[in-house]
């Protein structure tokens, strides 16, 4: 089975081409081979599938094996992959995923090779119910949670297909976030897990921040994450609605755009290497 091992700005996925290769039990698959000691090592697996009603169709599995509604850095990838290998020659690919159809522009550069895509990954999602979370607020905007009695913050809420809490603390480098991501991950205010972004305030249009993904750790960065962070800053008034967030694995330019709003990701998408199993 041939593979091609990518990242967004350190968010490191195996992907696999759906239409020459199959997977029965692609859970199992991103267990195993997401193993950075014994196997490829990687965030997780993405499938790249035919689609009714899309150009493409992504499936993503974490490294847990569990599956994900939406990758924004893993959908990036794709948008450089299906358009290097010529498996499309538009600038613009509509991606279904789990969490709906998403818009992929492409930037191409002299060499006709993908750099950089902007990825519209449409309305943000408020209603607590709809994220999920069980907290009773209609919406969940800097409100007090204690997860235990020596962790307490005031969280705010985002779905961008998927669940996120974001929390504004000063630094965000002295956090122990291995101990820290998994309560947070599990507790049981969120029925589906949660991914939580602890965010650094540099200015009101920059960002710093770390993220525990749900079912990975904590990655090097995650497109869904910064999204939902600006949301957060933006709701919470710490940031404009065009913002930089530095990641750990490099910098995402998040819009917010006001007319419609949906928000845009855009950011680098690379080649690592490819392989075969």
């Amino acid at each position: 089975m041939k593979f091609t091992k990518m990242h967004g700005i350190g968010n490191d996925y195996i992907y696999i081409n759906g239409f020459e290769e199959q997977i029965d039990n692609p859970a199992e698959f991103a267990i195993k081979y997401s193993d950075r000691h014994k196997g490829i090592g990687s965030d997780g697996l993405v499938l790249i599938l035919p689609s009714e009603v899309g150009d493409f169709r992504m499936r993503m599995f974490n490294a847990d094996g569990s599956e994900s509604e939406m990758c924004g850095n893993a959908s990036r990838c794709i948008g450089k992959f299906v358009y290097d290998k010529g498996l499309t020659t538009k600038k613009e690919v509509s991606l279904e995923t789990l969490a709906g159809i998403k818009i992929l522009k492409l930037e191409v550069g002299s060499d006709n090779k993908v750099e950089s895509v902007t990825v519209d990954m449409g309305e943000p999602i408020l209603e607590s119910a709809l994220i999920p979370t069980t907290l009773k607020s209609e919406k969940v905007i800097n409100e007090f949670v204690a997860f235990n009695t020596e962790m307490t913050y005031n969280i705010t809420c985002v779905s961008m297909g998927n669940p996120h809490a974001v929390i504004f603390i000063n630094d965000i480098h002295k956090l122990d976030l291995p101990k820290l991501g998994p309560i947070i991950e599990n507790a049981t205010i969120f029925p589906r897990r949660t991914n939580t972004e602890f965010i650094e305030v540099i200015s009101k249009n920059r960002l710093k921040m770390r993220v525990w993904e749900r079912g990975s750790g904590e990655t090097m960065a995650c497109g869904t994450g910064a999204c939902a962070s600006v949301v957060a800053s933006v709701l919470n008034g710490h940031s404009t609605r065009k913002t930089t967030v530095e990641l750990l694995g490099g910098e995402l330019i998040i819009e917010w755009n006001e007319s419609n709003n949906h928000v845009f990701l855009t950011g680098g998408a690379i080649t690592v290497f490819e392989g075969e199993i």
